[in-house]
C-alpha cells in the first residue's frame, strides 16, 4: 500500500479545495427543506463550481452522475440526485468535495427536517461525536486502529450499529486514495498515521445494529440499510500535522 505524503505546499494547494468543499456543503445543508427535490441540491453545487471556475469532484467519478451525493433516511452514503421531494422528518446526507489545484476535499453532514423522533436525533448527534472522537484520535504515531476504534465505542456505547461494507480513505489528488479508514478497529494495530497523510474520516452509524449491514440498490449507487432503519453520516477530512490533526474541511459553525 502507496500512502502519499504531501509536502507544506501541497497541503496548502489542497486546504482551499477543502475549504471551498466546506462552503457548498454548508450552502447545500441550509437549503435543505421539505418540499423540494433531491436534484435542487445538486443544481446548488454545479452552480456555485461554474461561479467559482472549480469541479465537483464526484460528478463522473467512476461514472457518478450527480455533483454531490444526497442520502435520505435509510439511504447511507452514494445516493443519486433527483426527483425525491423531502418530507418533514427526513433526515439528509449532503456529501460533496470540489477539486481545484489538483487537490480534492471531502465532507458531509447530516440535516434533519423537522426531525421529533428522539431516537433519531440522538442518531444524528451522536454520529457528528464519533466524528470529532475520530479526529481526536488522529495524530503522527498514531495506528489507525486506535481511530477506528474512537469511532465504533461512542457509537456502540450508544447503542447504535457501524456500517463495516464502507469506510475513510485517503483522500487528495484523487477522492479516494490509500488508506482504508475503517470506523472500528483495535487499538495499537493497522498503519501508523505520519504527517503529511490526508484522510476522509467518515462515520456511518445506524440506528439499529442490524441496519449496519448494507445493500446496493437498483441504481448501482445508492447504499441501503438492509432493514430500513436510518443511518446518519458525517465526514471531515483531515491533514495529519507534526502535533496532531488539522481539520481542512471546518467551517465556521463546526461540525
Amino acid at each position: 500500500m502507496k500512502v502519499d505524503i504531501k509536502s507544506k505546499d501541497e497541503l496548502a494547494r489542497m486546504r482551499e479545495a477543502c475549504q471551498m468543499s466546506a462552503e457548498v456543503r454548508d450552502l447545500c445543508a441550509r437549503a435543505v427543506m421539505p418540499g423540494m427535490r433531491t436534484r435542487e441540491l445538486d443544481d446548488i453545487v454545479k452552480q456555485y463550481c461554474a461561479d467559482n471556475k472549480v469541479k465537483a469532484s464526484f460528478y463522473r467519478y467512476m461514472g457518478f452522475p450527480g455533483h454531490l451525493c444526497v442520502s435520505v433516511n435509510d439511504e447511507v452514503i452514494h445516493g443519486i440526485p433527483g426527483e425525491r421531494i423531502i418530507q418533514p422528518g427526513d433526515i439528509v446526507k449532503c456529501d460533496v468535495g470540489v477539486r481545484k489545484n489538483g487537490f480534492n476535499g471531502d465532507t458531509s453532514r447530516t440535516v434533519m427536517v423537522g426531525v421529533s423522533d428522539p431516537e433519531i436525533v440522538r442518531l444524528v448527534e451522536t454520529t457528528k461525536k464519533c466524528l470529532a472522537a475520530g479526529i481526536a484520535a488522529c495524530g503522527p504515531g498514531v495506528h489507525l486502529g486506535d481511530v477506528g476504534y474512537a469511532i465504533q465505542k461512542v457509537a456502540e456505547d450508544a447503542g447504535f450499529g457501524v456500517v463495516r461494507d464502507w469506510i475513510g480513505h485517503g483522500v487528495g489528488r484523487t477522492v479516494h486514495e490509500d488508506p482504508q479508514v475503517p470506523n472500528y478497529g483495535k487499538p495499537g494495530t493497522k498503519l501508523v498515521l505520519k504527517p503529511g497523510m490526508t484522510l476522509a474520516i467518515e462515520p456511518m452509524i445506524t440506528l439499529t445494529k442490524a441496519g449496519a449491514k448494507t445493500y446496493v440498490d437498483r441504481d448501482d449507487w445508492t447504499v441501503r440499510t438492509k432493514d430500513g432503519s436510518y443511518a446518519a453520516h458525517w465526514e471531515h477530512t483531515v491533514a495529519i500535522t507534526d502535533d496532531g490533526c488539522e481539520i481542512m474541511t471546518l467551517p465556521a459553525d463546526y461540525p
